[in-house]
């Protein structure tokens, strides 16, 4: 049976996942989600010869109400719903690493403007404003006093539905970097320390940040892998902070992870990797 994957932009990681396919003769269709319309229980023509679905859509609500509808159909879904659901939210998330021992920043979550303003007082000042859905650091702000989370917080009380959660974490005085670990089954096939862009405290590639390749550790492996298995992963990219305190922390868990800052610092053949991995899944 063919793999599939979806999509619905086409972006650098999707181009090479459909290159290294065709040169390793892989079987696969690539279907743009946006073009069809799925009735729930049935599959269409496209999905008759179709076991397994590599999800790679950009926006996050296609790929997780996607997942349910393959899932519902017998077809196994990579990320699965669970991991899509769990992973796809900070919260979420926070919690199920909390659960699972694996070191988090402290994290305070309130649901209206002035418990959320008292949130400040358990986490201290600088502290970070976190939209529990959302990726790219888009919105995540740094509050460093009263009258910047009172400015911040009245903005975000109209971002409804958005903003009837707040999310609001310590922050973490990091050495100017964090890491993205991708892990693909049970191995960390690389790490890269994303290093923030001059006068900027956000390390996010997509906002300039720079890749560089780190090495994967012992105990970097087992924080990562014991962060994967939280959320049930298989293709994942683990975010993790240097604390001064704390050693290794777990920021966040990215269920369908770009992966171009990773092959450029360490070289290493991440699509490969990934298909060889889904191949063999299909396979057992």
């Amino acid at each position: 049976m063919p793999l599939s994957i979806f999509y619905d932009q086409i972006r650098f990681e999707e181009k090479e996942l459909f290159k290294v396919a065709e040169n390793l003769s892989i079987p696969f269709k690539k279907l743009n989600v946006d073009e069809y319309s799925f009735t729930l229980g049935r599959r269409v023509p496209e999905l008759q010869d179709v076991d397994t679905a590599l999800l790679r859509c950009v926006s996050y609500f296609k790929s997780l109400h996607f997942s349910s509808y393959l899932e519902g159909i017998g077809i196994t879904s990579v990320s699965s719903f669970k991991t899509l659901q769990i992973a796809g939210n900070k919260l979420f998330t926070t919690v199920e690493l909390i659960k699972n021992n694996v070191k988090t920043p402290f994290t305070v979550v309130s649901f209206s403007y002035q418990s959320a303003l008292d949130s400040f007082s358990k986490t201290g000042y600088p502290a970070v404003l976190k939209p529990v859905i959302g990726s790219w650091g888009r919105l995540i702000s740094l509050i460093k006093d009263r009258y910047t989370a009172e400015a911040v917080l009245e903005d975000r009380l109209y971002m409804f539905p958005l903003y009837q959660v707040f999310y609001v974490q310590e922050y973490v005085e990091k050495p100017g970097r964090d890491i993205r670990a991708t892990v693909i089954g049970d191995e960390v096939v690389s790490a890269i320390y994303r290093v923030s862009p001059p006068d900027q405290w956000k390390t996010n590639i997509a906002i300039g940040g720079k890749s560089e390749k780190a090495e994967v550790t012992d105990e970097l492996s087992e924080v990562v892998l014991k962060a994967s298995k939280a959320v049930g992963g298989e293709i994942v990219g683990i975010d993790v902070m240097e604390s001064p305190k704390e050693g290794y922390v777990v920021n966040e868990v990215n269920p369908t992870p770009e992966f171009r800052g990773s092959m450029e610092a360490t070289g290493i053949n991440i699509p490969e990797k990934i298909l060889k991995y889904l191949v063999s899944k299909m396979r057992k």
